[in-house]
């Protein structure tokens, strides 16, 4: 087996074995490998209860998984000069996020650049573990609720793939970026 297709995608999945799920269709097996993929790169380290939690931390983590997330849905190889529009795609396509429609934009830059380039907020937005999951006035955002959030919506989608036509353009998009996935593995 060539080194690539050992390459654990989740534990338990190597390429070659999302290639044989791939091959058989089986959209359930899939789900599954992206609900595990998921929880554990993102949601279980950030949101289990013995990790010491800091809210600037698991934010920059949950930005992260929101774009992957949306690349997914999207049909992305990647993110490249379409970060900002996968934030704002994301908060108007799923109601867990709500409270964010109108703010994308601003959410892309003052915390998500702002966390990930310069190793803080910007434009006076705040981070926070308590409250509601987007304080408008303040600019105050609930780290916790939010990646609790971004946990449904994994549910969510990994659900409707599950129940979704393989053809239809959801698997489409999904296999897509799965393809770009396990192609950036061989090149490890």
């Amino acid at each position: 087996m060539r080194k690539a297709e050992g390459t654990e995608l989740a534990r338990g999945y190597s390429v070659a074995r999302y290639r044989r799920l791939e091959a058989a269709r089986d959209k359930r097996g899939i789900a599954n490998l992206l609900s595990k993929r998921f929880t554990e790169r993102y949601l279980a380290p950030t949101l289990a209860r013995h990790n010491v939690k800091h809210g600037f931390t698991t934010l920059a983590v949950g930005c992260l998984m929101l774009e992957a997330l949306e690349s997914f849905r999207q049909g992305w190889l990647d993110t490249k000069h379409r970060s900002k529009e996968a934030f704002c795609l994301f908060f108007h396509e799923h109601d867990e996020f709500a409270p964010f429609r109108g703010h994308g934009e601003r959410f892309y830059y003052d915390v998500r650049c702002g966390i990930l380039h310069q190793a803080e907020t910007r434009g006076r937005w705040k981070i926070r573990r308590k409250g509601p999951l987007f304080d408008e006035v303040d600019r105050a955002v609930n780290a916790t609720k939010f990646m609790r959030n971004l946990g449904r919506v994994l549910k969510i989608y990994c659900r409707i793939l599950a129940q979704h036509d393989w053809e239809s353009d959801l698997w489409k998009h999904c296999r897509k970026k799965m393809d770009a996935i396990c192609k950036a593995c061989r090149s490890c």
